[in-house]
């Protein structure tokens, strides 16, 4: 395996422990090392030649985030991120030293909670029973059926259905919040009316988890709630500046 620079996984208070047994991305499994500078330092390995997304190095990315931030606070990098040498982490770490200090306590004791709301899609009968607009383009679509009938319902559906998963990604944004330290966006996914990070305490992961299952449970046919928990704090903090594989 030829060395392709220095691939970063995380920037960690500089007396963080390294798992004993955890290895890196590549095959064979490169081992890890820390780069310490002053208050902070970053888990690194040499980078392997060519580096793909494959799943094998995908998982070993996240699962060695996932036991870092188990033991104490991390800025996670997303998979990828690789530096063209170990001086290059140490400049930078020098540089930003205490910008990444600050991230660190910043979400000490905290994780992230991602949520994502879609329309819900086994809610049709119920939704011809409440919205007027589409029970009449279902008649409609029955006493004169054809291509353009059937487009107008379809039409209709989805908008009343996005519309209603929409009002509910309100409503659950409301009650969330209250409980979490910061909130952030994420970015746009097909079909999906609310993508949201939350940054919670740790003692209070499983109160936030169930409160917004039982939004779940109550709201089944006005929108699907995915949670996706505990997670590294990606969207919480700033990451090392330094080149992406292509990936």
């Amino acid at each position: 395996m030829s060395i392709a620079g220095v691939y970063v996984y995380a920037i960690v208070p500089t007396d963080a422990v390294l798992p004993a047994d955890a290895r890196g991305v590549g095959g064979p499994a490169a081992p890890l090392r820390t780069i310490r500078q002053g208050e902070v330092a970053a888990v690194v390995s040499d980078a392997p030649d060519k580096l793909r997304a494959r799943r094998r190095d995908l998982l070993a990315h996240q699962e060695l985030l996932q036991r870092l931030a188990d033991d104490g606070p991390v800025l996670p990098m997303r998979f990828g991120m690789i530096a063209p040498d170990e001086d290059a982490v140490s400049r930078q770490l020098a540089d930003a030293g205490r910008d990444h200090a600050a991230a660190l306590e910043r979400i000490s004791g905290g994780v992230e909670v991602n949520l994502k709301a879609f329309p819900a899609q086994n809610a049709l009968a119920t939704l011809v029973t409440e919205d007027r607009k589409v029970r009449r383009l279902r008649d409609e679509a029955r006493r004169r059926p054809g291509y353009e009938a059937s487009l107008r319902l379809g039409e209709a559906v989805a908008f009343a259905l996005a519309a209603r998963a929409t009002e509910a990604g309100r409503r659950i944004l409301r009650e969330l919040t209250p409980l979490a330290r910061e909130v952030a966006a994420g970015p746009d996914v097909e079909g999906c009316v609310l993508n949201v990070s939350f940054l919670v305490d740790r003692g209070a992961h499983e109160r936030f988890r169930a409160t917004a299952q039982r939004f779940a449970d109550g709201h089944r046919e006005h929108v699907e709630l995915r949670l996706a928990s505990p997670l590294p704090c990606y969207s919480f903090v700033t990451a090392v500046p330094a080149r992406t594989a292509g990936v």
